[in-house]
């Protein structure tokens, strides 16, 4: 047996990358080759430089089998829909036999939340997390019921961070990127943000391990709290930065999940249920309900849109050069380490681009571009269904907007904006006011009998004609001058 592993031209050009994630895939790809030869094992590494990288993953593996005269194909499963259907064409394409191994990277299959809905309208987050508690016997007591009481504590989990605790230092492995760097430039690959010479994430099974040990060690005891939070002097505050190690199948999210749960007992009197229950949620119940999502509902979720949509992302997303200090802030960090944690992800790109009427499509091209843990299966789920509310309320039953309020509320970013945050219209009022009464009234024929947004609705409607007005033409005067904002 020969494995092979592939620097694809294909999969660096679907979309454009962030320099950093490219580096820091291809960083771990060639270490996980070493450890299969050190193990014994025959491999074939084919670098991006390499004329048989430079043809799609199943055009290789075709003139591999033929130049090898290999009697039979295996692959794991890829993780996108796209991969997917490219591999299972190869069987057509080859004379030999060609099978394919499910991931044991998840804690579902391919189609378990599909069959844990059938018949029913909606799929809800909260009854598959319940699900999945129950099914791998994770925080319940001895009557199958949840430890503490409850199931969720997310209303505990919502403060702003104001300077205490003191937030842990990131950890660092400092791999060098700076010959596939290099590489990357030698080969013309399109990137985005900015190049760094070394990366600082995990690179295999040990050094994954150590992020989470770091995590619990020393940011655990605050995650929930602060999991909303937003500041400009952390980029990290008190997350645990596993996602693209869990991505990228260096550690399995069992481990994660029974590591972290054994760390909270040992430490229940510094720790609260609420640090642990929230981040079990975001791997058990979140992560695999996205993946479920993803492989119920596609290809044809790729191409919702249930706003109609149409306007093109601002050039101030690939730059960061907006007087608006929330995004100014959470894209420049974007594009300088490839990460933003998931509520700069929602609630302030992702927000805005909703409230501006943005092409899900280019929301969905910049999201899997510019950060690090992004592949599609979790990228598109959370940016076409819960961000951008394209699917209609597949994944949410709201849109996840905001007013300047929110966002004052979970950060610091108003307090040194170029706009006001109390304005709604008027000179430096800042545009998420306007933006956001503008979307109700924008789409309430599709919205006014969303019981989730009913009260919105009466407060729009108690504002009066000439309030509306001026709302109105605040935010079209915004949406017409989107690059200068």
């Amino acid at each position: 047996m020969c494995y092979v592993l592939i620097e694809s031209a294909a999969e660096t050009g679907y979309v454009r990358h962030h320099i950093q994630k490219i580096a820091a895939f291809f960083i771990a790809m060639r270490r996980f080759s070493d450890h299969l030869e050190d193990a014994g094992n025959k491999v074939e590494y084919l670098k991006l430089d390499d004329e048989r990288s430079k043809s799609t993953i199943s055009e290789t593996l075709k003139f591999l089998s033929e130049e090898w005269d290999v009697d039979e194909i295996q692959y794991q499963m890829p993780d996108e829909y796209r991969l997917d259907q490219e591999l299972l064409s190869l069987e057509d394409e080859v004379d030999i036999p060609v099978t394919s191994v499910d991931s044991e990277h998840f804690l579902t299959s391919r189609t378990d939340l599909e069959k844990h809905f059938e018949e029913k309208k909606t799929y809800v987050m909260e009854s598959f997390y319940r699900m999945m508690r129950r099914k791998y016997n994770i925080m319940l007591d001895e009557d199958g019921n949840p430890e503490g009481g409850e199931w969720n504590y997310d209303q505990k989990n919502r403060k702003k961070y104001k300077g205490k605790p003191a937030v842990p230092e990131d950890l660092s492995f400092n791999h060098s990127a700076s010959k596939i760097n290099e590489l990357l430039e030698s080969q013309n690959v399109e990137t985005i943000g900015e190049k760094s010479s070394t990366s600082d994430w995990p690179a295999d099974a040990d050094e994954a391990e150590q992020v989470l040990e770091h995590f619990l060690k020393e940011a655990l005891p605050w995650f929930g709290t602060y999991q909303d939070a937003m500041h400009t002097d952390y980029e990290t505050l008190f997350h645990s930065r596993i996602s693209f190690a869990l991505n990228t199948k260096m550690i399995d999210p069992l481990t994660v999940v029974e590591k972290s749960i054994a760390y909270w007992r040992a430490h229940q009197e510094e720790i609260e249920i609420n640090q642990i229950e929230g981040f079990v949620r975001q791997i058990l119940g979140w992560r695999e309900f996205m993946r479920g999502i993803y492989w119920a509902k596609m290809p044809e979720y790729a191409a919702l849109n249930h706003f109609n949509h149409k306007r093109k992302l601002p050039e101030w997303y690939w730059t960061g050069d907006t007087k608006m200090n929330c995004l100014h802030h959470a894209i420049k960090q974007s594009l300088e380490t490839s990460y933003a944690h998931h509520i700069q992800r929602l609630m302030i790109t992702g927000n805005f681009a909703l409230l501006a009427g943005i092409d899900p499509d280019e929301v969905d091209a910049w999201y899997l571009g510019i950060y690090i843990d992004a592949i599609e299966w979790v990228e598109i789920t959370n940016t076409r269904g819960m961000s951008q509310f394209a699917d209609g309320g597949i994944v949410g039953t709201k849109p996840y907007i905001s007013s300047a309020n929110y966002i004052d509320k979970m950060s610091n970013y108003c307090s040194d904006c170029h706009y006001a945050k109390t304005k709604k219209t008027g000179e430096k009022a800042c545009p998420f006011n306007s933006l956001y009464w503008q979307f109700y009234h924008r789409h309430a024929d599709t919205m006014k009998n969303n019981h989730r947004v009913a009260m919105m609705y009466r407060t729009w409607d108690r504002m009066g004609d000439e309030k509306q007005k001026a709302l109105i033409d605040q935010a079209e005067y915004y949406l017409d001058h989107i690059e200068k904002l």
